[in-house]
């Protein structure tokens, strides 16, 4: 590749990363409420696998080479856990491993929302992708399905965020209100 050519703008493959992110999180989350008849986490696999895990995983390395560590992390260690997480979906692992996991992951989640210099938003999002991982691992260890339910609706509540900030960023929508014409909207 030339190198006055880019391999794409940030805020692009910023929203793309967010859009991802947040429609895996929906689906995971939904999965794990049991709201829809027949849904289930196992649903979202393929999902998880492909949305989650490669898009993620690759735009996490476009987002390196264009120069956003953040971003960058988020995407690529987000896509790991997405494609991991998918390829062990429906496997024999105890409890205690898919907990630790999901601790593992939360800490990720944890350290985006420590980091995430881009606003009280983004920092919401990564807070509630922890607190829903918290929930799942806990349900995990302790074999209770109403936490797993909780950390569901918690996922799902993070991905419409994600999938709204996105959303956002593309259409110049308000992502906060304050005096009339002084709205901040979404950055890319």
């Amino acid at each position: 590749m030339d190198n006055g050519v880019s391999a794409g703008s940030t805020a692009s493959t910023s929203t793309l990363g967010n859009i991802a992110l947040g429609l895996t999180l929906l689906a995971f989350g939904i999965g794990h409420t049991g709201v829809i008849d027949g849904v289930s986490a196992a649903s979202s696999v393929s999902l998880a696998m492909y949305v989650g895990g490669a898009a993620l995983f690759l735009l996490g390395l476009l987002e390196y080479r264009g120069g956003d560590g953040f971003n960058g992390t988020a995407f690529a260690g987000l896509g790991v856990f997405w494609f991991t997480w998918a390829k062990g979906a429906g496997g024999s692992v105890s409890d205690e491993a898919a907990g630790t996991f999901l601790v593992l992951f939360a800490m990720l989640a944890l350290t985006l929302t420590v980091a995430a210099a881009s606003g009280l938003f983004s920092q919401g999002v990564y807070a509630l992708l922890t607190l829903s991982l918290l929930l799942l691992a806990i349900g995990a260890f302790v074999d209770n399905g109403m936490l797993a339910k909780a950390g569901g609706w918690v996922a799902a509540v993070s991905g419409l965020l994600a999938w709204y900030g996105a959303t956002a960023a593309l259409a110049h929508w308000p992502m906060a209100f304050g005096k009339a014409g002084r709205g901040a909207v979404a950055a890319g």
